[in-house]
């Protein structure tokens, strides 16, 4: 038997302020439809999708349509593809049917999503193809078990997942990260909390964190895989592996490799104007440095830029605008998508002592420090919530997040 496990594919992303906002919403379908083709000619026996197929929950129906576009061919082949809701496919308001709800009542994916008893246990049905719900699947001789994101309190559900399973040979799709190992702040939980599904379940296919990585147990044998996500998703990726998992099974035997994709090109780069005495010098060492760190490619592909500005100036730092550093941007590397974080600190001199100004970000930071430091409950926990609050306030900023998923977040997190 043979499988891909995939996960964090984020349809539907794009930059909405950008004039390459078409071409990077096209850069995560092309990307499945790669894993897909990929699947038709290896003939596996299905694919698995651990959570956050799209980027948000409420999709655009060209989204829509494009996903059933790319996922037909799976279709035709006859090859299922299982999946879980991770954080971003997940709808806050449970008022009217989910995108995934209607891919899995269409045929297109098999949405596991368990039951919950009166007692707050796990009931996982087997899988109905006509209402297109249930929480388990069998496909020759192997159990798969689905449970999507449910965030932090993952850890003290481990037992209740466990005792809701009674076959052998089993597998577990679940969207969730692992602390130490995921690059996520949310919606983790600790390993030693997940060790004890190694004892129900040969193989968890974990999704959320767009980090690859497996954890093992004590005993050193590995039963948790992350794939990360295929595509580059949010700066600062572009130091991990992306692709996906190819597993072979044999008398219950895992075999995990992993594959390559090929994401657009990130560049995430630090330029130090510590000194400038004007922005017409900020300018022009801001260039020299920008070549100096492009790496050689032989991908032409436009490339995704985060110039990040640092430094003690002479100047007031909104002097270095944005447009100028665009229009410099565009001449040496032609970008599809640039954003820039200016945290240049104006040096002033007064009464012949120098004085710092602290940046815009450094205030941000301080003031959120002291808000979250005052209510006793957060006391300990400053710098963790103000990171994670800037973070938010990016992603909204950037039009990476949509109500429904912050509601999600939130809701995972106080659980």
């Amino acid at each position: 038997m043979r499988f891909i496990h995939t996960s964090d594919i984020h349809l539907g992303k794009t930059y909405r302020t950008s004039i390459g906002e078409a071409e990077r919403y096209d850069d995560f379908f092309r990307c499945l439809e790669g894993i897909v083709l990929d699947a038709i000619e290896a003939k596996v026996d299905f694919v698995l999708v651990g959570g956050d197929l799209f980027h948000v929950g409420q999709i655009l129906p060209r989204t829509f349509a494009k996903t059933i576009e790319v996922l037909q061919p799976l279709k035709d082949a006859n090859v299922p593809c299982i999946a879980i809701e991770g954080n971003h496919d997940w709808i806050h308001r449970r008022d009217s049917i989910s995108w995934m709800e209607a891919l899995s009542q269409m045929g297109y994916i098999k949405l596991l999503r368990p039951s919950r008893t009166e007692e707050g246990g796990y009931c996982f049905d087997p899988f109905d193809a006509e209402t297109g719900m249930g929480g388990h699947v069998e496909i020759s001789g192997l159990n798969i078990y689905g449970l999507g994101y449910i965030g932090a309190q993952a850890g003290n559900h481990v037992e209740r997942i466990c005792e809701a399973v009674t076959t052998e040979n089993n597998l577990l799709l679940f969207h969730v990260g692992i602390w130490t190992f995921s690059p996520v702040e949310i919606g983790n939980m600790k390993p030693e909390d997940s060790h004890p599904l190694a004892e129900t379940f040969d193989y968890v296919a974990l999704g959320h964190g767009h980090k690859p990585y497996i954890v093992a147990t004590p005993e050193g044998k590995d039963y948790a895989y992350n794939p990360g996500s295929p595509e580059q998703v949010n700066f600062g990726e572009q130091k991990y592996d992306k692709g996906y998992y190819f597993v072979s099974v044999n008398d219950s035997e895992y075999t995990v490799k992993f594959k390559a994709t090929s994401p657009r090109p990130m560049i995430v780069a630090t330029i130090d104007l510590d000194g400038a005495e004007d922005a017409d010098e900020a300018l022009l060492r801001f260039v020299e440095q920008v070549k100096s760190q492009l790496p050689e490619t032989e991908d032409d592909r436009q490339p995704l830029l985060e110039m990040k500005l640092v430094g003690r100036v002479n100047f007031h730092p909104f002097e270095l605008s944005r447009e100028r550093l665009n229009i410099a941007l565009e001449e040496i590397t032609n970008p599809l998508h640039v954003e820039i974080k200016n945290h240049l600190s104006l040096v002033t001199h007064t009464g012949g002592e120098e004085t710092v100004k602290k940046s815009l970000a450094e205030i941000e930071h301080d003031v959120l420090k002291e808000l979250i430091g005052a209510n006793s409950e957060y006391q300990g926990r400053e710098e963790e919530l103000s990171k994670l609050s800037l973070q938010i306030r990016d992603l909204v900023l950037r039009g990476d997040v949509e109500d429904d998923e912050l509601l999600g977040l939130l809701d995972g997190e106080g659980s």
